[in-house]
């Protein structure tokens, strides 16, 4: 059985970088906690997995699901994840509210850190994914 994962909106990040500094800020040690209103029914499939992130209708980037958690004060869902933001090969994707379950297969591959695409600068990377080249 292929992994499950979530999918969700960089809301107010204009480009990867401002993701990176976003998660940055929000770090507690090797982890970053989001807050969500509703815990996913699908939670426990959903640990192992990555919540990718969405800027400019493209996923762009993931990070590794490791738990859920019920936040005291308001009974949201706090998703624990793993502090590494992991650049993918951009693909596009819809703006949605919340997030939304993505099947391991519609889950685009990891950028290499070896690989050429990694060095392409990020105009030249959406371009060519845009056009269906990577």
């Amino acid at each position: 059985m292929s992994a499950l994962h979530l999918s969700k909106v960089a809301v107010g990040c204009a480009s990867l970088d401002a993701l990176e500094a976003r998660i940055a800020a929000r770090r507690d040690g090797n982890t970053v906690a989001i807050v969500t209103r509703f815990r996913p029914k699908r939670a426990e499939e959903l640990i192992g997995g990555s919540l990718y992130w969405i800027v400019k209708h493209r996923l762009v980037a993931r990070q590794t699901i490791l738990g859920f958690e019920e936040r005291t004060e308001d009974r949201r869902t706090l998703i624990r994840l793993d502090a590494v933001l992991v650049s993918v090969r951009a693909m596009p994707k819809r703006a949605h509210q919340g997030w939304r379950y993505l099947a391991g297969a519609e889950a685009p591959l990891d950028l290499a850190t070896g690989d050429d695409l990694a060095a392409l600068p990020a105009p030249v990377a959406a371009a060519l994914a845009e056009l269906a080249l990577i």
